[in-house]
Parts: structure tokens; C-alpha cells; sequence
């Protein structure tokens, strides 16, 4: 059988190449050769991506209004686009997918522009710039949720895949839920995403301070913080009967996610599709500040499957999380009920349909 190749291209962050990781370990299996078109961002997450080839493509995004920015960023994405071109000729792909994020432009504008089959995947619940730019261009868009108020009449195809997520999420998702009981110990997960959130660590402390005592002594927190945040938010729980692993950046968050009783997160593609394979109440605080309110839209759709609260950053006082700690910590059926639902609402084959997808398209 002749050997077939597939060119996939993620920004190099994990929310990006997470998803593309997932896809890789599925098609290598069925005989694909993969090829990773990335930035320099990637370093701390492609270590154990499975490529045969990992290729810097030049890009850059587009934002804001200042003319000679915007002319150096034209020029940087065209620069990419053309070394995109030499790319898809040298390695032979049959096929390219994209992961969002503007470093996915050029390799999928080439691929498009030299007749080669393109698939874009979007994980969250709103269509992103770069990739609502793409979405006439390419052959077919694969989708992480049901989108929200997008009307592709112009577009490719969509296809609900669900979110691929990589193995070791699979291996996480094996470990049952295992209701706390009064006065059992209570592992509370916090993090903000790959780079981690000054916010919870300046609202954890404040929030746990006002917990009783009792609750407190309970509690084994493990949260992520940014590294200049990180013995900042360790002080502050000295002195308190809280048990607390703060560090910069946990290689293992699946196992983590599998190992808590309660979640409290940004609600990136990635983090959600986690939560609900794995099967994990959650507190959802979307990223505020964004323009399509992505987040907002992908922990809505697990708040209405009943597997999480959704809590606007702006709403979330200490009191208030205080308040919805105490209650979690006290109606342990309450999230025995949310882990189930969370459970119901993952998609456990995506990297399979992805994959399948991919397939029909060559």
C-alpha cells in the first residue's frame, strides 16, 4: 500500500496541539506518516508528539490597527505562506489539518492553493477569525461542539467530531469518580489553563480563608500558578489547615483532573472536553476580555449538560466562591450527580471520527 502522508498544522500552544497530538496517534497506527507544521512556541508541548518530521513555519497574528505593524505581519504570514508551498512539495502530503490560530493560515492556504484535500478543526463553540477566514478555502470543518451562531452557507462542510484528546486523557478517564464522605479528604484541582491564572491565585487564598475551619482541614488543593505568582499564593495558605501543591506547570493535569472531587478552571476547548471524558464537576470561569467569547460558549454547553457551573470572572468573589466550595464540600450526591452528567456529555471516539473524516477526504 502506498504510503500516505499527512501534514498537520497547530499553533504551539497545548490548546492547539493537544487535539493534533490525538489525531497523530490515530493515524499512525492506520499507516500515516505525519508531518507537524508549528512555531517556536511549541518546545514545551511537542516532546511527545508523534512526527515524523516537525517543521517552524513562520507566522504571526494579526491584531490591532497600527499600519506598519500590520505591514510586518502581512509580510510575516507571507513569508510562511511561500515556505508552506515548498513544504507541501517536499514531503508529498495528501492532506492537510489545521488546529486554529493563525500559524494554521499558511500552511492551509498553500495546501488549498496547491490542490491538496484541507480539513480545519475548531475545539471551541465559536468559529475563531483564522479559522471563519479559512472556512470557505478548505475541503471540510471538523468541529469540537455544536457551533454557535455560525452560518457556513459559504463555507465547507461542518462536521460535529468532537474534541481528539490525547492518551493520556484516555487513561485518566479509566478512573471512576469516588463520591467524598463527610469528613473524607476533599482534592480540589484549580488551574487557568497551559499558562496558568493570577486570578484564582489571588482569589483562592481569599476564598479559603473564609471557609470553617473543618472545611479547611479537609481540603488537598493542588493548583496551578504563574511562576512569578507561585510563592505568593504558597504563602498565603502557611498558616492555614489547608494542604496545598502550587506549582508552575503539572505535566500530568489528566491524572490531576482524575484525582479531584471538584475542578475549578478557565474553560478552554481542551480543559472542557477533558472534564467531561474524564467526568469531573467543575466551577467554569471563562477568560474574560475575549472578543468572540469562546470559553463562555464551551462551558455553557456543560453547564446545560448538568457536569458544571458556569461563574463569570467579575462574579466570583471570594464570598461567593467561598460559598459554592462550602456547598460543593457539603452535598458530595449533588456532585456525584455532575461528575455522571460531565461524563455523559464527553466524546470519547473524536480522534476517531477525526481520523475517519480525514480518510474520506483523500
Amino acid at each position: 500500500m502506498t504510503e500516505r502522508i499527512v501534514l498537520l498544522s497547530a499553533g504551539g500552544t497545548g490548546g492547539h496541539l493537544f487535539p493534533a497530538q490525538a489525531l497523530a496517534q490515530e493515524l499512525k497506527p492506520r499507516g500515516w506518516k505525519i508531518h507537524l507544521a508549528t512555531d517556536e512556541r511549541a518546545e514545551q508541548y511537542a516532546s511527545d508528539f508523534p512526527a515524523d518530521e516537525v517543521h517552524i513555519v513562520r507566522s504571526a497574528t494579526i491584531k490591532g490597527k497600527d499600519p506598519v505593524a500590520l505591514a510586518k505581519t502581512f509580510g510575516t504570514l507571507a513569508l510562511g505562506y511561500f515556505a508552506s508551498r515548498r513544504l507541501i512539495s517536499t514531503t508529498g502530503a495528501h492532506v492537510a489539518v489545521g488546529f486554529g490560530g493563525y500559524p494554521t493560515l499558511p500552511p492551509l492556504l498553500a495546501a488549498a492553493h496547491k490542490g491538496v484535500p484541507t480539513i480545519l478543526h475548531e475545539q471551541n463553540a465559536v468559529i475563531g477569525r483564522a479559522n471563519k477566514f479559512l472556512a470557505s478555502r478548505v475541503s471540510a470543518v471538523a468541529t469540537g461542539f455544536a457551533l454557535v451562531d455560525y452560518n457556513n452557507e459559504t463555507g465547507a462542510p461542518v462536521t460535529v467530531t468532537g474534541n481528539p484528546l490525547r492518551q493520556v486523557a484516555h487513561d485518566a478517564a479509566k478512573k471512576k469518580f469516588l463520591t467524598p464522605k463527610k469528613d473524607d479528604v476533599f482534592n480540589l484541582l484549580v488551574f487557568g489553563g497551559s499558562q496558568g491564572a493570577r486570578f484564582f491565585s489571588e482569589v483562592m487564598p481569599d476564598a479559603i480563608e473564609l471557609l470553617p475551619v473543618d472545611l479547611q482541614y479537609r481540603l488537598r488543593l493542588t493548583m496551578q500558578a504563574r511562576p512569578e505568582d507561585s510563592a505568593m499564593a504558597r504563602g498565603r495558605f502557611v498558616g492555614m489547615d489547608v494542604a496545598a501543591d502550587v506549582e508552575p506547570f503539572f505535566q500530568d493535569m489528566p491524572q490531576k483532573i482524575a484525582d479531584s472531587h471538584l475542578v475549578i478552571c478557565r474553560s478552554g476547548a481542551s480543559s472542557v472536553s477533558e472534564l467531561a471524558l474524564i467526568g469531573r464537576p467543575s466551577i467554569l470561569v471563562p477568560l474574560p476580555g475575549s472578543l468572540d467569547d469562546d470559553q463562555g460558549a464551551n462551558a455553557a454547553m456543560l453547564e446545560e449538560a448538568g457536569g458544571a457551573q458556569l461563574v463569570r470572572q467579575k462574579d466570583l468573589t471570594p464570598e461567593k466562591l467561598a460559598s459554592m466550595l462550602r456547598s460543593a464540600m457539603e452535598n458530595p450526591k449533588l456532585l456525584a450527580k455532575q461528575a455522571q452528567n460531565a461524563k455523559k456529555a464527553g466524546v470519547p471516539d473524536a480522534a476517531k471520527r477525526l481520523a475517519d473524516l480525514v480518510e474520506f477526504h483523500v
